[in-house]
């Protein structure tokens, strides 16, 4: 079977947002193959398992947050966020505190297992980014860092449920206003 996603195209005459549309697709097909084949480390697991470890990102990065609020802010279902928290809480990764506003509702916290798991998902991604740039000039690598940031920013400018999660309080670091985001935020 071909590696689409590994098969580059003809260099195009000009980058259009056509070109730019098919790496993307590119880098989606990459990323997926990569979450399918998965690390064996601590953070690993089963896929599901993985897909709720990335959770663990926006709720250290925002503190705590609801459920709900959560599956709005990486726009998936919430019976699939849900799905995903069960587990977390389950494996001793989040825990569940009570809303200081609304004390029926709660909020859900990293806890020290969790953020050991999110420094293990961080080692392991910034691994594989050191081996896949290691011949990268320094230049470039901050470069493409830069547009890829200033890309993410204007995607995220695009996407107009995106701040809803948050009441609509995002800065431009993607955390809410009065908070900071960290230099290593994925």
């Amino acid at each position: 079977m071909t590696d689409l996603a590994s098969a580059p195209g003809p260099a195009p005459a000009a980058e259009t947002p056509t070109t730019l549309s098919d790496e993307l697709s590119r880098l989606m097909r990459l990323m997926h193959a990569l979450k399918a084949a998965g690390p064996t480390g601590a953070a690993g697991g089963d896929a599901r398992e993985r897909a709720a470890h990335v959770l663990l990102f926006p709720l250290t990065r925002l503190g705590p947050l609801r459920q709900g609020a959560l599956a709005e802010l990486v726009h998936a279902d919430p019976s699939t966020v849900s799905r995903h928290v069960t587990l977390l809480v389950d494996r001793g990764l989040v825990r569940r505190v009570a809303d200081e506003q609304d004390g029926r509702v709660s909020r859900l916290v990293v806890t020290a297992a969790g953020e050991a798991a999110l420094d293990q998902l961080r080692q392991e991604r910034d691994a594989l980014l050191t081996a896949v740039t290691a011949d990268w000039a320094p230049g470039d690598l901050a470069g493409f860092t830069a547009q890829l940031r200033r890309f993410v920013q204007d995607l995220t400018d695009h996407l107009p449920t995106l701040g809803s999660a948050t009441g609509g309080a995002l800065t431009s670091s993607g955390a809410p206003s009065g908070t900071t985001s960290p230099e290593k935020d994925r």
